[in-house]
């Protein structure tokens, strides 16, 4: 932003109207002009930093009744369900499609990971879905590919709410995680 004192004198061509008078140039310079009682006009321009096309958002607030809800609702779902103690039997049990799921589920989190920690933080590419455009549909893959394997292992514990259970899980720990970054 830029501020500039200018006397009145000097823009004797300018007629002011009201005390303030904005005039843009063009799409990225704006400038607003303000009547002192002195005899002075103080004049701002503004400009926009970014391109025509893209706007800068505020960012929404981490905690909002959305990510607080799924992470309520899953802290119910892992009390009243006995999640862990679910998850505890299915272990001992020996289950092959338990098994199945938590490799395909640590491969998904690999990928992702390298996404995140190695190319967007180490190496500084944010767009590496463009760069490395095979990654992203194999982790998604793999993602669906476990919570398959999920559903049938856990299957005999709730039956057909097997499903909705998984979600609920899964998105309570989407919404934790992204209340940490």
């Amino acid at each position: 932003m830029c501020v500039s004192l200018f006397n009145a004198r000097e823009l004797v061509w300018m007629t002011l109207e009201g005390p303030f008078q904005l005039y843009q140039f063009c799409d990225s310079v704006m400038t607003l002009q303000l009547m002192t009682g002195f005899g002075d006009i103080i004049m701002f321009t503004f400009t926009e930093e970014s391109t025509a096309g893209e706007k800068k958002k505020k960012p929404s607030p981490r905690l909002n009744v959305h990510s607080a809800f799924w992470i309520l609702a899953s802290i119910a779902v892992t009390y009243y369900f006995d999640f862990f103690k679910s998850i505890k039997e299915t272990i001992q049990a020996d289950s092959w499609w338990f098994a199945s799921g938590s490799c395909l589920l640590a491969a998904c989190l690999s990928v992702a990971f390298y996404c995140i920690i190695y190319l967007e933080w180490y190496r500084g590419i944010e767009d590496y879905d463009v760069q490395y455009p095979v990654l992203i549909p194999i982790t998604t893959v793999t993602f669906i590919a476990a919570a398959v394997c999920f559903n049938v292992a856990l299957w005999p514990v709730w039956s057909f709410i097997t499903p909705v259970v998984l979600f609920i899980q899964f998105m309570g720990v989407v919404m934790l995680v992204s209340l940490l970054g």
